[in-house]
């Protein structure tokens, strides 16, 4: 039975901090090149879509590595919308876009059964035009693409080949 002390603790959160990323996020943020966090944490979402992929994964890998790789690019949403960001309006456009059809395709892999590739293919794209210098012998197993088809740094060129679009989105 819960007592009155009890009652006003605030809310456990749904995700517990964890290690030295933790204890350590606000520095790393303030000295990490912003391109070398987005492409981090892009790599990690590809790698969690890739394993739940995988015909051992469990049951809630698959929904748990949609959400987030979702949390990643409403992160990116978040910054491009935001009145800071320089980027020019054509390009922050184009990866709003994208942003949409992430979430659209996302929907279609739980709901439909699909497979998570295509998100993964577009992850890598923008991956690509985020370190273009970054040679295949140097990548991690995990952040090669499925093909051996060359990603160019032009992401949403890439991407909307991978959603199967030829238009804009």
């Amino acid at each position: 039975m819960l007592t009155a002390a009890q009652d006003s603790l605030p809310p456990a959160p749904l995700h517990r901090p964890r290690g030295a990323a933790t204890a350590y996020g606000s520095v790393i943020r303030g000295t990490e090149d912003p391109r070398d966090i987005e492409y981090r944490v892009l790599a990690r979402a590809t790698a969690l879509l890739e394993a739940a992929s995988l015909a051992e994964a469990g049951p809630a890998e698959l929904p748990a590595a949609l959400h987030e790789n979702r949390m990643v690019w409403t992160a990116f949403a978040t910054d491009l919308a935001s009145d800071e960001n320089g980027w020019d309006m054509v390009l922050k456009a184009r990866l709003l876009s994208l942003t949409r059809w992430v979430f659209a395709e996302s929907e279609r892999v739980l709901r439909e059964g699909r497979s998570p590739r295509a998100l993964c293919d577009v992850n890598r794209a923008v991956m690509a035009g985020l370190k273009p210098d970054r040679t295949e012998s140097d990548r991690p197993h995990s952040d090669r693409p499925h093909s051996d088809r060359a990603y160019s740094d032009r992401a949403t060129s890439d991407s909307n080949t991978a959603a199967g679009r030829t238009g804009p989105g």
